[in-house]
């Protein structure tokens, strides 16, 4: 029988109100505050000015209503009741301002964040965690020597791999307004401003929220893979083309100046990938097309980037050969022929110039050659044709290097670390690729392509009928012979021929662009040493993978282990593989590194939140050993979302949680949705953001982290309390009879395929099984109706199975907590999530399920567990603060969160008269702008 007292207390206490922020917590936001009052201010001005006085007394009136709640002053029905039967179009004023102020609160909260940053910088404090300063101060008080240091960095790379899953819809126009108010606030914050200044400033402030005010928000119609495309380069211009070799250099740098005795000097730690238009897996709409519009756009960036910055050096370097020291004779040469500005041809006055209109008619030519004439300016086409382009970005790098040389030689260091420093860095990093393009599909479309191009071939009629280990023995006899399974004139399935298509413009990609252009392979749902054979035969046919003695390939193949079941399995899936030696062979070739990938998102679809935090430090743990067996080097690639659901949560704790072993200098995460915006859309933030990979990739491949004191006995503890875990969630999610018709009533899953917020389906399938649906939708709805079940859902119960009242085995845990990054990790990420959660709001979701008895019979549990895991957390952590151990979130939350309300409250109104038939694109466009109002002001929801 549902507990109706439980639904009764969990109705009653809005979440925020046990959240609280003592006086010295609120005078550290009091700047904060102030900003977020100014900016406020200015938004209510231009909302009575333009939606008129009614609308404002509604929003202010929603707005104290909502702080009301919080202290119990008025109910969530007296704000819900302010909305019943008001017009849809008087309605989106009010989602409309309060979906604004979140983003105005976003950008006051990352310049506080900034401020106390400086604050603590001038102050001389010591280093902060998750800096580079406080990473190399770790190094130093270990005692590390230079040659340990630089064994345990050789190779070392942080990719972070932008993602086509925008759970947000920030359009270009809102992401370019909200960059220009967050300079001008620094302007407002750090400049000593007279009266009139101010009042201009305040002016120009307004301008921008008045044009955030009058931008559509949400698109009318669904993204491309092209609108993502274009996104996703722009955080190039934002922030990563000044940030990211500008890190590389300092890290370089900073290793030398501590460990002068070792050899740093090839080291570029950062590098960019990405999975947009690559990745395919469930996407119809990526095509061989696609793939190469979204490698040309990207080499085209990166081109247009290095012209930009050697016209800027070559105004810059006017340096007279009257006035300085001889130059080098390298120097000399790489300038003969080419002519400095609008100087006579055979001038040696200003040899930089001539050196850098000579390396610049080198890239046109590149340029010329592998994206057409479109990209060359007509006024360069010229110079481009005279030229002979670059082979490869190394012998850009080459001449680039000899103008570094000739300016030192002259004495000139200060000039060459400037510009020029950053535009080599720049070529380091980015090359004329910009960033690897994976490749991605799933094993069952390999399988089925594989089976048709063997039938054609006329080598196996039926391989799906075969088993495993003949399977492998047959893919291993073509992966060894040089003989292709199709011909041009094959006719093959819409499908075989749309795949094949996709590998040959990937190969055309490595053609143009180099091999970094398409560095991975990437085989979802991997079970099988086959699965990842079946991907080698498909880059075989596109010429990708070279047989013979030694075989080569420039793409690796990549397993990613999603489900609990392959996550357990993976180990023995990569040992059986690597066995193979031809496969060894060329695993050696591909400098000796074996990348895997794990899935954060479903296996906790599958399993749950702890069961597949523990499925994935376990398949860590044992891939290590597996590679350490194979004398191999592992590099694991996370595939993590924003949300703590799909393995989000701060990635300095999350690297430093990692097994001994895991990271080994090497990382590749995937970055997503509003994350990417929240993390990259600046430089500053940019900044801190990588700089924070950097620092626990060093830390986790130099220091023991793990801090057990019997792993063995701590591993046997989890492996029982994931399984309770997973039985409890399972219980409620896979079990329950109605569970999937109460998910879609309760939350807006159905109305979230109708949001444009990304190009592919909600599902990989058409089917309503939870296992086909996608994680985002998964884990977006969930957070909408501010349940956010898979970051917490069978913790709880798992807890009070295995210890109940047992002191012996609570105290166990609690040293858990306090020594093991894991599990303090996993905790404290689980808190964050409750903290953000809200039964009561929760409650009015519900609600929009018919059928009442299924309705009280599933929320009683998700209210029953929500109450068992709150209580264990306080239990282990010692405190029933939520928040305890993330100030900075919990002025967040106490600050913003009444702002949700309104947006939580009318989504519900909304979708009742939605779903009741009141169909028009205006209250479709309420709906999808509710839901992007919630993502923002959460941050993290998808």
């Amino acid at each position: 029988m549902p507990d109706t007292d439980a639904i009764a207390r969990a109705i009653a206490t809005p979440m925020v109100e046990r959240i609280s922020v003592d006086d010295a917590g609120r005078a550290l936001t009091e700047p904060l505050r102030d900003d977020i009052r100014y900016l406020g201010g200015l938004l209510g001005d231009v909302i009575r000015s333009h939606a008129g006085e009614e609308t404002f007394r509604l929003v202010e009136d929603s707005r104290t209503d909502a702080f009301g709640i919080r202290y119990a002053d008025v109910t969530r029905d007296d704000l819900a009741a302010r909305y019943v039967g008001r017009e849809v179009s008087e309605l989106m004023s009010v989602i409309r301002a309060f979906t604004n102020f979140a983003l105005l609160a976003n950008l006051a909260e990352d310049l506080h964040r900034e401020r106390r940053r400086r604050i603590h910088l001038r102050a001389g404090d010591p280093a902060q965690p998750s800096s580079l300063a406080a990473a190399f101060a770790e190094l130093a008080e270990a005692g590390l020597t230079g040659a340990e240091v630089a064994a345990a960095l050789t190779g070392a790379e942080v990719v972070p791999v932008i993602t086509a899953h925008p759970t947000e819809t920030r359009r270009r126009s809102v992401f370019d307004a909200q960059n220009r108010i967050t300079e001008l606030m620094r302007v407002r914050a750090r400049t000593e401003l007279t009266p009139s200044e101010e009042a201009a400033l305040s002016a120009d402030i307004g301008r921008q929220i008045l044009l955030l005010w009058q931008t559509a928000l949400i698109r009318l119609r669904r993204l491309t893979i092209s609108d993502e495309i274009v996104t996703g380069l722009r955080y190039y211009g934002a922030s990563f083309f000044d940030v990211v070799p500008a890190l590389n250099n300092d890290v370089r740098a900073a290793l030398a100046s501590a460990y002068p005795d070792a050899d740093f000097s090839g080291m570029s730690m950062i590098s960019m990938g990405s999975w947009i238009g690559g990745d395919r897996d469930g996407n119809p709409f990526v095509t061989a097309d696609v793939v190469t519009e979204a490698s040309s756009s990207a080499a085209r960036a990166a081109m247009q980037h290095h012209l930009e910055q050697l016209s800027a050096l070559h105004q810059e370097l006017s340096l007279s050969a009257r006035l300085m020291r001889p130059v080098t004779a390298s120097l000399t040469a790489l300038g003969v022929g080419f002519a400095p500005g609008d100087e006579p041809a055979d001038t040696d006055d200003e040899p930089f110039r001539s050196a850098v209109t000579a390396i610049r008619s080198r890239v046109l030519a590149r340029a010329l050659q592998t994206l057409g004439a479109d990209v060359v300016d007509p006024a360069d086409r010229a110079l481009a044709h005279a030229a002979r382009p670059y082979a490869d970005a190394d012998e850009f790098l080459a001449d680039l290097d000899v103008l570094d040389d000739a300016l030192r030689q002259a004495f000139d260091g200060p000039i060459a670390d400037d510009r020029l420093g950053a535009l080599r860095e720049a070529v380091r990093t980015f090359g004329f690729h910009l960033s690897g393009l994976d490749m991605r599909q799933n094993s069952e479309t390999h399988e089925e392509v594989v089976a048709e191009l063997l039938s054609w071939a006329g080598v196996c009629d039926d391989y799906a009928a075969l088993g495993e280990a003949e399977r492998v023995e047959l893919l291993c006899r073509e992966l060894t012979s040089r003989r292709p399974l199709t011909s041009p004139e094959a006719e093959l399935s819409e499908l075989a021929v749309k795949e094949l298509g996709v590998v040959h413009a990937a190969a055309g990609a490595v053609d143009r662009f180099g091999p970094r252009a398409v560095p991975n392979y990437i085989i979802s749902m991997c079970t099988s040493v086959s699965d990842m054979l079946e991907a080698l035969i498909l880059l075989k046919e596109a010429g990708l993978y070279q047989p013979g003695e030694t075989p080569s390939c420039s793409v690796r193949v990549v397993p990613l282990f999603e489900t609990i079941e392959d996550l357990r399995d993976g180990a023995a899936t990569l040992t059986a593989t690597l066995a193979l030696d031809f496969y060894r062979e060329l695993v050696r070739t591909q400098a000796n590194t074996q990348e895997v990938m794990l899935g954060y998102s479903d296996s906790n679809k599958d399993g749950g939140y702890l069961a597949a935090n523990w499925a994935l430090y376990r398949a860590e743990l044992d891939l290590v050993e597996a590679a350490r067996d194979a004398d191999v080097r592992l590099r694991l690639f996370h595939g993590r979302g924003g949300t703590v659901g799909r393995g989000g949560g701060p990635s300095y704790d999350a690297i430093l949680a990692q097994p001994p072993g895991a990271v080994q200098g090497a990382l590749r995460l995937t970055e997503q949705g509003e994350i990417i915006a929240a993390k990259y859309a600046e430089p500053v933030s940019a900044r801190r953001n990588l700089e924070s990979l950097l620092a626990a990739t060093i830390e986790s491949s130099l220091l023991n982290t793990e801090g057990l004191a019997d792993p063995a006995q701590a591993y046997a503890d989890f492996d029982e309390l994931a399984e309770l875990a997973r039985q409890s969630y399972s219980a409620l999610v896979h079990q329950t009879p109605g569970f999937v018709e109460y998910f879609t009533a309760s939350t807006p899953l159905s109305e979230i395929g109708a949001l444009n917020i990304g190009s592919r389906p909600t599902s990989r399938k058409q089917t309503t099984a939870i296992s086909d649906l996608r994680a985002i939708p998964w884990v977006l709805s969930w957070t909408q109706c501010r349940v956010m079940l898979p970051g917490w859902y069978g913790v709880g119960s798992a807890v009070q199975a295995w210890a109940g009242d047992d002191a012996e085995r609570l105290a166990k845990l609690r040293d858990y907590y306090e020594n093991w990054p894991f599990f303090r990790s996993v905790m404290s990420n689980m808190a964050q999530v409750l903290a953000k959660s809200d039964m009561g709001l929760a409650h009015r979701y519900a609600q929009l399920v018919p059928d009442a008895d299924l309705r009280e019979r599933v929320f009683s549990m998700i209210v029953a567990e929500h109450e068992r895991t709150i209580a264990v957390y306080a239990q282990i952590a010692g405190t029933d603060d939520l928040l305890a151990d993330n100030a900075a979130l919990k002025r967040s939350v106490y600050n913003r969160f009444p702002y949700l309300e309104p947006l939580n409250l009318l989504q519900v109104e909304l979708l009742q008269r939605f779903r009741a038939g009141e169909d028009s694109p205006l209250i479709r466009r309420g709906i999808q702008l509710t839901m992007n109002g919630l993502a923002t002001a959460l941050r993290n929801s998808g």
